[in-house]
Formats: C-alpha cells, sequence, structure tokens
C-alpha cells in the first residue's frame, strides 16, 4: 500500500514521463522537417521508450491498490535551432528526469516503502544509460561541428536505432 506522500510523487512523475514522450515526439517531428530523418527516427525511439515508462509508473500504482490520475500537462517545446541543440535539451530533460527520479528513491527510502524502492531502482539505471547516450551524441556533434558531411554520417548512424519492447512493462 502506497502512502498518501509516495502515491501522489509517483502519481505526478508519471505524467512527468508522459511529457518526456510528448517531447521527443515533438523533437522527432521537428528533426523529421529539418531533414534530420535520422535523428527523427532517434527520437521517435525515444518516445516509444518514454510511453513504456509511463506504463510503467501507471502499472506499478494501479498494482499497489491506487488509481493512476493522467493529469493535462504543459506543451512541450517543439521548435530546435540544430541538431546539437535537440541534444543538448534532451541532456538537460534527461537531468531532470534524473533528479525526479533520485526524489523519488529518497522518498521512498525515508518512509521505508521497499517495494517502491524495488521498482525505482530500474528507473535509476534506466537514467544512467539515457545520459550517457545523450553526452555521447553531444560530443560526437561538437567534433563535427559545422560540418554538414558529418553531421550527415551522425544523423544516418541515429537512424540506425530501433526501438526494442521490453519483455514486461
Amino acid at each position: 500500500m502506497l502512502s498518501k506522500t509516495v502515491y501522489a510523487a509517483l502519481n505526478k512523475h508519471m505524467n512527468t514521463e508522459l511529457f518526456s514522450a510528448y517531447l521527443y515526439l515533438n523533437m522527432s517531428a521537428a528533426a523529421n522537417e529539418m531533414g534530420y530523418k535520422g535523428s527523427a527516427n532517434w527520437f521517435n525511439v525515444q518516445y516509444q521508450e518514454e510511453m513504456v515508462h509511463f506504463t510503467k509508473f501507471y502499472n506499478y500504482i494501479n498494482s499497489q491498490g491506487a488509481q493512476a490520475i493522467v493529469d493535462k500537462m504543459a506543451k512541450p517545446a517543439s521548435s530546435f535551432k540544430s541538431l546539437l541543440h535537440f541534444f543538448e535539451e534532451t541532456l538537460k530533460h534527461e537531468q531532470f528526469i534524473t533528479r525526479c527520479i533520485n526524489d523519488l528513491t529518497e522518498q521512498a527510502v525515508k518512509e521505508k516503502d521497499h517495494a517502491t524502492q524495488i521498482f525505482l531502482q530500474w528507473f535509476v539505471t534506466e537514467q544512467i544509460e539515457e545520459e550517457e547516450n545523450d553526452r555521447e551524441i553531444i560530443g560526437k556533434l561538437k567534433l563535427i561541428g559545422d560540418n554538414g558531411y558529418g553531421q550527415l554520417m551522425l544523423d544516418n548512424e541515429l537512424g540506425t536505432r530501433v526501438f526494442v519492447p521490453p519483455a514486461v512493462i
């Protein structure tokens, strides 16, 4: 059984994961419009992953005898200056999500909610991967600079990303 505090925090974060999905869907459309088809694919895969994260929170809240409630949210950004700008914003967003997951984990520890702590460990590990991927792409983009051929090559590489649904949501 979730405490009121943990329930409210989990439900709020579930909606943050949905916001993340919408942000990446907007990024996919913006990248596509700018001619970055590979990056559009990369962001679409990211959108799908965020929907899995949303669903994990939704299912966990419901499994604990509480009601997951989808809330209205702010409109995510949809305009970006460059490929580097896309990924700098992505890293900033993922760092925000990491802070949120860490805060949730701290709340679960404080309340001795062991089940929620175990549930959140998957997300702690996931955030390490998310930030590492973003920093790697940013590093490549900084090396490439304004070289259009280099950006095209990286965009093609990003286009090879494939969504692999998890075995269990």
